[in-house]
């Protein structure tokens, strides 16, 4: 059997693989976000507590994802949890990474200046700060679902849902019918699924971000 007849004959199964594998890495993604924003909020102001963040989240992401999968698997289980968990994780350093250097590179002078009308620390920061650092935050989003397209496929060990279970069930049956078609299917169908979502990026960032932040 050939690739593409391959595909054509598994097309609804390899579908509904990559809308789990697309939903699960969204969703994580989301979550990575709301946690490494506010770790960014909370240690910008801090070069101590800048570095320590970065430090941290640097070293989740040097943990092999086989390792930390495996470690997570006795306390949470098969499935989803250790899943999104890992996901989540490994998400943090772009997006707090990104977070710090955009909100610390925000001019002063602006922040002065919103100040001098009445605006209080929250108003600067939600306004003004977080506003003009968008695009770095989304930039650490994209960034962050990129690697999360490929870490999300050796979720399959432990029996998480998306393209990896294609992948693992075609390497494990090397050598029989079908077993290099199947692997093959799924890896293509990741990459295709990471430029799709890096294509959503760009176009979010153009309808988000104003002219005068992005230099437009």
């Amino acid at each position: 059997m050939s690739f593409w007849e391959f595909v054509s004959d598994r097309w609804s199964r390899l579908l509904s693989e990559s809308l789990l594998h697309v939903s699960a890495v969204v969703q994580c993604t989301i979550l990575a976000a709301l946690i490494g924003v506010a770790i960014g909020v909370a240690v910008y102001r801090s070069p101590i507590g800048s570095t320590v963040a970065t430090a941290l989240t640097s070293a989740i992401l040097t943990i092999p994802s086989f390792a930390l999968l495996g470690l997570l698997i006795p306390v949470l289980g098969l499935g989803a949890e250790p899943t999104v968990v890992a996901l989540v994780l490994y998400g943090l350093l772009p997006i707090v990474r990104n977070t710090i250097v955009g909100l610390a590179g925000v001019d002063g002078a602006i922040t002065d200046a919103a100040r001098g009308i009445g605006m209080n620390r929250f108003g600067v920061l939600t306004r003004i700060e977080l506003r003009l650092a968008w695009p770095a935050i989304l930039a650490g989003m994209r960034v962050a679902t990129q690697m999360l397209m490929g870490i999300a496929a050796i979720a399959a060990y432990a029996r998480g849902p998306g393209l990896g279970v294609e992948i693992f069930a075609g390497l494990t049956r090397a050598g029989s019918a079908n077993a290099t078609n199947q692997a093959i299917a799924g890896t293509v169908g990741i990459v295709i699924l990471a430029l799709v979502l890096d294509g959503i990026f760009v176009l979010i960032g153009r309808f988000t971000t104003s002219r005068g932040i992005s230099g437009q």
